[in-house]
């Protein structure tokens, strides 16, 4: 954690390191600093982690057909024991999808045995006001293959009242799979977690930031336990709630010619979790950060002290060796109509070497360094600016010594160009 926010400081900075680039007509060069690749807060490492994931499910993973979001949501308990056992989080996840499969082949008329659906989730840590959320955003085939003969057949969207079932449904098997797992006790009533799992959970470090986190409190400084302040307008007229503390909605769809449409979720559900441009400094010094959509109690900006909120990122950071990404069905990796139904690139052979047989796999190259910048922070780094030649890497400096002879060459130069001067003696004529 220490180190994510020590790199998280340098990254983007010039002093720990940077390419040199060298236009190959006008020899002018640039400098393009590193950054830190981590998986926690920082938005360019995000946003450019978010665009590498968009364009590797509509370009290699979700074939041209119907594809549906579903987001479900948990109670609060549920999310402080996902938040302290992945391998429950993989459990619950489990329970989840083969609920809404079960129902979509059923919708279509076939059995397990018969007929297969797919779906890709992502699993978010936050919610819009920063607080620790752990919910399933999944992408969801539209429909249904036949296993035998690999055909695709289309299923309606639900409605509310299939909604609401597979609501329950998912409640109850996952009360179920947490009393199995010694997690859970229930009554007629009410459900409670274990003593058991309040110290598994208590037993990390990071439980004294992890339950403020999700129940929107103060987790460090002075005013520790409190609730975070928040900014209100009045609230919207909304009655609908979740039921039993669970959530589950399906209403945003993508038919097989909107794969710019697609792409756009995609980069909506992997989107990094802090937004710059909703994050402000108020004149006290306290950071006020504003939710993307109003609460239904009209609160929309939340205020959290500097401290807090350090804490509030480090509750958002995933434990190492945890994948968020999951991939069920047809779209997991040992299916055997993964191949056959996911896109793959066109296979172009050299031309002075025989065409690749049909039988090889197709090459399936990411992307290349420059086009994430290009996609993600419209930076064409190919592309000189002064001429419009190619550039080239040249050297990779991380050598401190000549990386402060490098810069300090290069404010010297900056400051020699900028210095004022006496304007041209034709312009003081007449």
């Amino acid at each position: 954690m220490q180190r994510g926010f020590k790199d998280f400081l340098q990254c983007g900075r010039l002093e720990p390191g940077f390419l040199r680039l060298r236009c190959e007509r006008c020899r002018a060069e640039r400098l393009l600093a590193f950054s830190c690749k981590r998986r926690g807060f920082c938005p360019s490492c995000g946003a450019r982690r978010m665009a590498e994931c968009a364009t590797l499910l509509i370009d290699r993973v979700l074939p041209h057909r119907p594809i549906r979001q579903w987001v479900l949501t948990v109670p609060v308990p549920i999310r402080f024991l996902l938040a302290s056992r992945p391998d429950i989080t993989s459990k619950v996840l489990g329970v989840v999808y083969r609920a809404i499969s079960g129902h979509l082949i059923r919708k279509a008329g076939y059995t397990r045995t018969l007929a297969d659906t797919g779906a890709v989730t992502l699993i978010q840590r936050f919610g819009s006001a920063l607080n620790l959320n752990i919910h399933f955003h999944m992408l969801f085939l539209d429909g249904v293959y036949l296993r035998r003969s690999g055909r695709f057949r289309w299923v309606r969207e639900p409605t509310s009242e299939e909604l609401a079932r597979l609501t329950q449904t998912i409640a109850q098997r996952t009360a179920r799979l947490l009393e199995r797992q010694g997690l859970l006790e229930r009554d007629a009533e009410q459900a409670w977690l274990t003593p058991e799992a309040d110290e598994e959970a208590g037993d990390s470090p990071m439980a004294s930031l992890w339950a403020p986190a999700i129940t929107y409190r103060i987790a460090v400084g002075p005013h520790q336990g409190r609730k975070v302040m928040t900014l209100q307008t009045l609230p919207p007229d909304d009655p609908l709630e979740p039921v039993a503390g669970f959530s589950l909605h399906a209403g945003v769809a993508a038919r097989p010619d909107q794969r710019s449409k697609l792409e756009r979720l995609c980069r909506y559900i992997a989107r990094p979790p802090v937004a710059e441009r909703r994050l402000a400094l108020t004149g006290q010094g306290k950071i006020r950060y504003q939710l993307k959509t109003p609460y239904r109690d009209g609160t929309t900006h939340v205020i959290f002290e500097p401290l807090d909120f350090i804490a509030r990122l480090a509750a958002l950071v995933p434990r190492p060796r945890t994948h968020l990404t999951r991939y069920h069905g047809v779209f997991a990796p040992n299916h055997r109509l993964r191949d056959r139904i996911t896109p793959a690139p066109p296979r172009v052979s050299p031309p002075n070497e025989p065409p690749t047989p049909a039988t090889d796999p197709a090459p399936r190259p990411g992307m290349r360094w420059a086009q994430r910048l290009q996609r993600v922070f419209d930076i064409d780094v190919e592309t000189c600016t002064a001429c419009g030649g190619r550039l080239r890497v040249i050297a990779c400096i991380d050598d401190p010594v000549v990386i402060h002879k490098i810069l300090g060459h290069r404010q010297q130069r900056d400051a020699a160009t900028s210095m004022p001067r006496a304007p041209p003696q034709a312009d003081w004529v007449g």
